[in-house]
């Protein structure tokens, strides 16, 4: 991986990494900075048994120079009652709307390794042309958030299977001004969170099942692109991929063959998941909304319903000793 002039190189034969480290070094001067341990603000600890990715320093960083290093400390992202809108509130001044817009774009980049805070990040991403003293307080109330555990990350195992699993989700018309849903879906390599989405939808749905069957295309389309990604990277993964859905319409209509006239307007959708389903790159699994793994990409939660969630995400916070916040693991 390159990024202007930083590479990062990753494999599983030590010897040949060094010739190529030795390569770049005969064309251009180089310096080998050993073990990966810090790329594009991103925190890499790692043992023999589990690597961690988190971005500690940056939210600190993010914390400090917005002056809210001392914040009151709280347990969710977003109030269970939020509902943002466009106009129900005191537009803010040019200064003020220019400062909300550079903290939004940073706290975009957070998500990289922050999943639990990509709803409300997305969400809040729709009023950056327009920002106002609402959409200001969620944003004081993010930052709130990531105080209270600011070294949260992605926690991988060093031996995992090679299973892809993914689970789909959508909250239907969850948009009060342009009734528009919301696609959330998580991809899995064994136990480990490998992609992740919470989007709001192209097109409004007429009932739940049109929400959850354009979710399921979306992340279909993400597992064919996580397929081709391992096959470039020789990795053989033999089984089909687990896909998790907690609407049952959608299971059925996806395994029914006959087009019906109540699917004639999502015909392409049906098409892609179908197609997928025919030649074993997936196997569609239906399960209790209970049980749903992205639910809070979709809609805000219970703090006890967040957290439960969070852990089986595989976020986990290997600072938690150091930071005196409200979550512990």
């Amino acid at each position: 991986m390159v990024y202007v002039d930083d590479i990062l190189l990753t494999g599983n034969n030590p010897m040949e990494i060094s010739n190529i480290t030795n390569m770049f070094n005969n064309f251009f001067h180089i310096k080998n900075l050993g073990d990966l341990t810090y790329f594009l603000e991103i925190e890499v600890p790692r043992n023999d048994t589990n690597i961690h990715l988190s971005k500690r320093k940056y939210a600190l960083d993010l914390l400090k120079d917005v002056g809210m290093l001392g914040c009151a400390l709280v347990p969710t992202p977003m109030l269970l009652t939020s509902k943002l809108s466009a106009t129900k509130s005191v537009l803010l001044n040019d200064k003020e709307a220019i400062a909300y817009r550079r903290l939004i774009g940073r706290l975009i980049y957070l998500t990289n390794t922050r999943p639990d805070i990509a709803f409300l990040v997305n969400h809040l991403s729709q009023f950056v042309s327009k920002p106002t003293n609402e959409h200001h307080q969620e944003t004081m109330r993010v930052l709130g958030y990531l105080k209270n555990a600011p070294g949260i990350g992605i926690f991988f195992y060093s031996q995992n299977s090679i299973q892809l699993k993914a689970y789909s989700d959508s909250d239907w018309a969850t948009c009060p001004e342009t009734r528009k849903s919301i696609t959330g879906f998580s991809v899995y390599l064994g136990e480990s969170l490998i992609s992740w989405k919470s989007k709001k939808q192209q097109t409004i749905s007429r009932n739940s099942f049109e929400a959850e069957y354009r979710a399921l295309t979306s992340t279909t389309c993400e597992i064919q692109w996580t397929t081709y990604l391992l096959v470039d990277l020789h990795i053989k993964h033999l089984q089909p991929t687990l896909l998790y859905s907690d609407n049952q319409a959608a299971i059925q209509i996806a395994n029914n063959q006959v087009f019906h006239e109540r699917t004639k307007h999502i015909e392409i959708d049906c098409h892609v998941v179908r197609e997928k389903l025919n030649i074993g790159l997936l196997k569609l699994l239906p399960i209790s909304s209970s049980l749903q793994a992205v639910d809070f990409f979709t809609k805000p939660l219970p703090t006890t319903q967040f957290n439960t969630l969070l852990s089986k995400q595989g976020m986990r916070n290997i600072y938690s000793q150091l930071e005196g916040g409200l979550i512990k693991y």
